[in-house]
C-alpha cells in the first residue's frame, strides 16, 4: 500500500532492489539490455578469445569478493547496456605505469574477461623528467604546462611508444588482447607556440580507430600525443587528452588512476562522493580546497558540464578499480553532477498534478493502485507536507511534518533508473538532513537495500518484519516513546491516523507488497550490516559500530534497572583513571554512579560528581557479594592495581550463584587480559557484538591500545618483528610516589624501564597474533603516550600505500584519527582518541615507521572503559564521550 509510513523507491537502481511479486520485479533485476547480447559475443564466439559464459560466471564470483554478487551482476548489466566504447575512459599516469603496473593489468584483465572494454590513455611524466635529466635537458614548465621543444618532443615520443608497448605486452601476458594506438587519434592545433612550443590543444578525436579496435576484441591503448593537420606531432597533457576523449565518447565512467586513491578532506579522510550541483560552491569555499585539489575539482566540473548526466568521474587507486566499479560503496572518490532539487509545500506548486500522480503510481501494481494514489493526493491536499524532486521528476521524496508529538516522517521516496543514474538520492538525503533535524521512516526487514538506510540513520528497531529508522533524535525519553509506539502500533504510528485509515481501506486488496527503497552510493564506505531482532535494539554500523542509544537496556540479559539507567559501582577510585571515569559518568545521560570504594578516602564526599551526593566507602568483597546477590549494581568497574581485584571479582561470581541478576564487570587492571573466559575490550579491533554480549570485560592497557591500533592494519604485511619505542607521561606511573612520577627526577631526563618482558609486550603480541618488542619509557610531561613503531614489511610498499591501508581500516572509527605527519603528544592530551601518522618508508621500501599517540588516562583507560560499558549495557558506544 502507498501509505504515509511507506518508503517507496523505483526499481532499477544502482543499489539492489528486492524482488516484488509484480511485473516490477522483472525490471528490478536489471537484466542485460538489448545491446548486451552483442557485447557478449566476445565471451562465446570470438576466435581471439576462448572465454565463455561459464568463465564469465566464475569471474563474477571472483568479483563478488569485493562486493555482493548482486552488486556485481547489477553493475555488469549497467555497463554492458551501452555501446562498447562508451563504458569507460581510464587515464593512467606515468607513476602508475612504473609503480603499479601489475595491479593495473590485473584490473584491466578482469574487465576484459567480463566483456568490458575501457579506453586507456596514458602519460609518462615522471619517466620523461628522468630521461630529460639524463640527456642534460632541464625540464621547463609555464603555468604548470611542460614547455616542449624539438629535443624534448623527440625524447617524449620515444618514451611514450616504449611505455605503450610495455603496457600492451604486459596485458597480452595476462591473456588480454590490446592494441597500441600511438598516432592518429588526437588532432590538435598549437596551444601557444611562442609560449609552450610543441604543445597541442586537442581539436578532434578519431573515434573510428577506437571503435574498430574494440569491435575486433582489443583494448585500445592510447598515448597522449596529437598531430596537426600537416602531420606535426604535439605533446598533450594526459589529463587533457582523457577529458577530450571523454567528450568525444561520452562514457558512463571517466576514471583517473591515482597513487593516493582519491581526494582527501582537511582531516585527511578520503572523500567518498561529491555531487557538484549541490556541493560545488560550498566545497570550493573551504580553506582546505586549494592547489592541486582545487584545480582537479574545477577541471572535473568543467568536463562533466559538457557530458551527459549519466557520466561520472572516479579518482581511484589501480588496485581498487573493481571495487570502485562494481560495489555500491566504491573505493575512491566519485564525482558526479547530481541534480538540483526543487521543493513544494502544496499541490499547487507542482506544474502538472497528473505528472505527480503518475510518479506516485509508477511503483504500484494491482487493481487498486490508482484509487490508493488518489486518496493519497486527497490527503496531501488537506495536510501540510514538504516534497523534494528533480525537474524531470525522476526522484520524489515527501516528508510529513511533526504532528501530535511525533517526529517528521519520510512518507515517500521514489526514484527511477534515470534518477539513479543522475544520483539524486544522496542529494535528497543531504537536503533532508539540512531541513529536517529529526526524521523517521520505515522499510521492510527483508529489503536488500537496508545498508543504505543504515548509513543515513542514527538508529533503528525491528518489529514484525518492519525496520523503523531515525536520525537526529538524541533524547532518551523521545527514543523510548518512539520505540514504544512502534512496538505497539507498528507502521501506523508513523503517519496521521486519519490518513492511515483512509489509505488502508483503499489499498487493502492491492496485490503488491509494500514499496521498497533503492540504494544509491552513499558518502560512507562502510560494510553491510545484519538487521538485529527487536529484542536486541543496538544496531551495528560499519565493522559493528553501535549507532543508537538503547534507553531501555536488555532487561532479560543484563537486568538493568527498571528506570533504564544503569547503576554503577567503582572499586578503587583514588587513582587518576578513576577520577577521569567519574568525570565521564557525571555527564553520561544513562548511567548513575551509586557506589565508590576507596580505603584511603572512606567517609569523604566524592567531588566532581553532580548527579547525587556520593560518599566514599570501603567496600569489602563480602559487601560486593551481597550487593550482587540483591541485584543492586548493573556494572562493576574495577580500577585497582594489578593483582588486587581478584577477591572482588570472585565475590561477584559468588553473588551470582544465588541470584538471577548478572551484572557486567569491567576490569582496568591486567589481571584478566590473558584469560580466555573474559572478553578483551578494544572495540576498534574486537567484534563489538562480542563486547555487547559480554558480562566480564578486560579493559586493554594504555600502551597496548595505541600499539595495537598502530600495528594492526599491517599484520598481514609483516616481514619481521615490530619494535615499539614508547614514552609515557608520569601519570602512567600512578599516584604512589616513585622515581617514575617524581617531577624533579624526571626534569631534563627520560627513564627507560622493563627493557624486556613488559606485560604490555605480551599483551600486544597475544592480541595481534604476532610477536613484538616493546621498550617503555617515562618522561616529564603529565599525561599522554607517544609510540614510534618500526615495522618490517614482507613486500615493497610506498608511504601512500600504507597510509591508504590505515585510512581504509579506520574509516568511520570516531576515536581513531589517521594523520599525515607524526602526531604530537601535546595534541592528544585531554582527548578521547588515538592519532596515527608518520608512515615513513625507508629506501628499501620494506620497513615503515608508524607513530601513534594516546592519552593514557582517557582512551588508554577511562574512555575505553566507558566504550565497553556502553556496549555491554546496551547504550550507544560513544554515549557520554566527546568524540574526536
Amino acid at each position: 500500500m502507498l501509505s504515509a509510513c511507506a518508503v517507496a523507491v523505483r526499481a532499477g537502481a544502482r543499489r539492489s532492489v528486492r524482488r516484488l511479486p509484480t511485473k516490477t520485479a522483472a525490471r528490478a533485476t536489471l537484466p542485460v539490455t538489448a545491446a548486451a547480447p552483442q557485447r557478449l559475443r566476445h565471451f562465446s564466439s570470438s576466435a581471439a578469445r576462448a572465454t565463455d559464459l561459464s568463465t564469465r560466471g566464475m569471474i563474477v564470483q571472483t568479483l563478488s569478493s569485493v562486493g555482493s554478487k548482486r552488486e556485481v551482476q547489477q553493475y555488469l548489466s549497467l555497463f554492458t547496456g551501452v555501446s562498447s566504447q562508451r563504458f569507460a575512459v581510464i587515464k593512467v599516469g606515468g607513476a602508475i605505469l612504473t609503480d603499479y603496473l601489475d595491479e593495473l593489468c590485473d584490473s584491466l584483465a578482469f574487465l576484459y574477461t567480463v566483456g568490458l572494454y575501457p579506453v586507456i590513455v596514458h602519460g609518462a611524466g615522471p619517466q620523461l623528467n628522468s630521461l630529460l635529466e639524463q640527456a642534460g635537458i632541464e625540464p621547463q614548465f609555464e603555468e604548470g604546462i611542460r614547455v616542449t621543444d624539438a629535443k624534448t618532443l623527440r625524447v617524449a615520443r620515444d618514451l611514450f611508444l616504449k611505455e605503450n608497448l610495455n603496457l600492451v605486452n604486459k596485458l597480452e601476458e595476462k591473456g588480454v588482447h590490446a592494441q597500441p594506438l600511438v598516432t592518429g587519434i588526437f588532432r590538435a592545433n598549437y596551444l601557444d607556440k611562442e609560449k609552450w612550443g610543441l604543445v597541442g590543444k586537442v581539436t578532434g578525436v578519431n573515434k573510428q580507430s577506437i571503435e574498430t579496435a574494440i569491435s575486433n576484441g582489443y583494448l585500445p591503448i592510447l598515448t597522449s600525443m596529437a598531430e596537426t593537420d600537416d602531420g606535426q606531432i604535439l605533446n598533450v597533457n594526459a589529463d587533457v587528452a582523457a577529458a577530450e576523449l571523454a567528450r568525444a565518447l561520452e562514457p558512463l565512467k571517466v576514471v583517473y588512476l591515482s597513487e593516493k586513491g582519491g581526494l582527501f578532506d582537511a582531516a585527511g579522510q578520503k572523500i567518498s562522493a561529491i555531487n557538484l550541483d549541490e556541493e560545488y560552491e560550498q566545497l570550493m569555499s573551504q580553506a582546505w580546497v586549494r592547489y592541486g585539489t582545487r584545480l582537479k575539482i574545477k577541471e572535473i566540473k568543467e568536463l562533466l558540464d559538457t557530458l551527459p548526466r549519466t557520466t561520472s568521474v572516479a579518482i581511484i587507486h589501480p588496485g581498487d578499480l573493481q571495487k570502485e566499479l562494481f560495489t555500491d560503496s566504491g573505493a575512491g572518490t566519485l564525482i558526479r553532477r547530481g541534480n538540483k532539487l526543487l521543493s513544494a509545500t502544496s499541490l499547487s506548486d507542482f506544474k502538472d498534478l497528473n505528472v505527480l500522480k503518475n510518479v506516485l503510481i509508477r511503483d504500484r501494481e494491482g487493481p487498486d493502485s490508482k484509487e490508493t494514489v488518489d486518496k493519497y493526493i486527497e490527503f496531501l491536499s488537506e495536510n501540510p507536507f514538504q516534497a523534494y524532486y528533480d525537474g524531470p521528476m525522476n526522484a520524489l521524496a515527501i516528508v510529513l511534518p511533526p504532528n501530535n508529538g511525533r517526529q517528521a516522517t519520510l512518507a515517500t521516496l521514489t526514484i527511477t533508473k534515470s534518477g539513479w543514474l543522475t544520483n539524486v538520492a544522496d542529494n535528497i538525503f543531504t537536503t533532508l538532513k539540512k531541513e529536517h533535524p529529526q526524521l523517521v521512516w520505515t522499510v521492510r526487514e527483508d529489503d536488500e537495500n537496508l545498508s543504505w538506510f543504515f548509513d543515513k540513520s542514527d538508529g533503528s528497531i525491528t518489529r514484525h518484519g518492519d525496520v523503523m529508522f531515525w536520525y537526529g533524535i538524541e533524547s532518551g525519553d523521545e527514543i523510548i516513546k518512539l520505540m514504544k509506539d512502534f512496538t505497539q502500533h507498528g507502521r501506523a504510528m508513523l503517519g496521521d491516523s486519519n490518513l492511515e485509515s483512509r489509505l488502508h481501506r483503499a489499498a487493502s486488496n492491492a496485490s503488491a507488497r509494500s514499496p521498497v527503497a533503492q540504494q544509491t552510493r552513499g558518502y560512507s564506505t562502510m560494510a553491510r550490516r545484519p538487521v538485529l531482532s527487536s529484542s536486541a535494539f543496538a544496531q551495528t554500523k560499519g565493522r559493528g559500530y553501535v549507532t543508537q542509544t538503547n534507553p531501555n537496556p536488555p532487561y532479560g540479559k543484563k537486568n538493568a534497572s527498571k528506570s533504564g539507567t544503569a547503576r554503577v559501582a567503582l572499586i578503587g577510585a583514588r587513582g587518576y583513571t578513576g577520577q577521569e571515569l567519574i568525570r565521564l559518568l557525571d555527564s553520561h545521560p544513562n548511567m548513575d554512579l551509586q557506589h565508590v570504594s576507596s580505603r584511603e578516602l572512606a567517609g569523604q564526599t566524592l567531588e566532581g560528581y553532580n548527579k547525587r551526593e556520593v560518599v566514599y566507602e570501603n567496600l569489602s568483597p563480602e559487601d560486593v557479594r551481597d550487593m550482587e546477590k540483591r541485584g543492586d549494581i548493573d556494572c562493576w568497574v574495577m580500577a585497582l592495581p594489578n593483582g588486587v581485584c581478584k577477591p572482588f571479582v570472585d565475590a561477584v561470581y559468588e553473588g551470582r550463584k544465588s541470584s538471577n541478576h548478572k551484572s557486567v564487570i569491567v576490569d582496568l587492571s591486567a589481571d584478566y587480559r590473558f584469560d580466555n573466559t573474559w572478553t578483551y575490550g578494544l572495540p576498534e579491533l574486537v567484534a563489538r557484538s562480542n563486547i555487547a554480549e559480554a558480562t566480564q570485560i578486560a579493559n586493554p592497557g594504555c600502551y597496548a591500545t595505541a600499539a595495537q591500533l598502530g600495528i594492526s592494519p599491517l599484520v598481514e604485511h609483516l616481514g619481521g618483528m615490530p619494535h615499539i619505542f614508547g614514552v609515557s607521561g608520569y601519570s602512567g606511573a600512578g599516584t604512589k610516589p616513585s622515581p617514575k612520577n617524581d617531577v624533579n627526577f624526571l626534569t631534563g631526563n627520560i627513564i627507560p624501564y622493563s627493557l624486556t618482558g613488559h606485560i604490555h609486550e605480551r599483551e600486544v603480541s597475544t592480541q595481534l597474533g604476532a610477536q613484538v618488542a616493546f621498550i617503555p619509557h617515562v618522561a616529564v610531561w603529565f599525561r599522554g603516550i607517544h609510540h614510534t613503531i618500526s615495522i618490517p614489511l614482507n613486500k615493497t610498499m610506498t608511504s601512500r600505500d600504507i597510509r591508504q591501508i590505515y585510512q581504509d581500516r579506520y574509516a568511520g572509527e570516531k576515536l581513531v584519527k589517521v594523520v599525515g605527519e607524526a602526531p604530537l603528544v601535546k595534541n592528544i592530551s585531554g582527548k578521547h582518541g588515538v592519532e596515527i601518522g608518520g608512515f615513513e618508508v625507508d629506501k628499501t621500501g620494506k620497513r615503515v615507521v608508524v607513530c601513534a599517540t594516546i592519552d593514557n588516562l582517557l582512551k588508554g583507560a577511562a574512555t575505553q572503559c566507558l566504550q565497553n560499558m556502553n556496549l555491554a549495557l546496551g547504550y550507544a558506544e560513544y554515549e557520554g564521550i566527546p568524540v574526536m
